[in-house]
């Protein structure tokens, strides 16, 4: 029985030691260079709205935010397409989990940038504040 407990113990403490701030070394399908990340973004439906963000807020698709895997929450970021059309959004969700896609545009931010149309387009994001 004192085995049992013991094995148990220690299987515990190493999952303990497993979860928690434990963080992947893997790539990102997409490039980032000094400060500033090239991919592809998309944008959220207005069909969402109301729903919950991971940060706890609720979707607006009037307001200028943004959902990106692992910027800090509250972050301004400058997303800028190939032809020049910039918008700058605050980072209030997680995602995108899409192949490729850097950044989740709310649908006003989409709008400000001429994304709607296309659904999907090459973007640069960078870090404002």
């Amino acid at each position: 029985m004192v085995r049992v407990r013991s094995l148990a113990l220690i299987v515990g403490v190493a999952l303990a030691a497993c979860s928690g701030t434990a963080t992947s070394k893997a790539e990102p399908a997409h490039a980032q260079v000094r400060g500033e990340e090239s991919g592809l973004a998309s944008y959220y439906s207005s069909s969402l709205a109301g729903h919950k963000t991971a940060n706890g807020e609720k979707y607006d698709p009037d307001l200028l935010t943004a959902a990106h895997r692992s910027l800090p929450f509250g972050t301004i970021v400058e997303v800028t397409r190939p032809d020049g059309r910039t918008v700058q959004v605050r980072i209030n969700d997680r995602g995108p989990f899409a192949k490729g896609r850097v950044i989740d545009l709310s649908l006003k931010a989409a709008e400000e940038i001429g994304l709607t149309k296309e659904g999907v387009a090459r973007v640069t994001v960078k870090v404002v504040d």
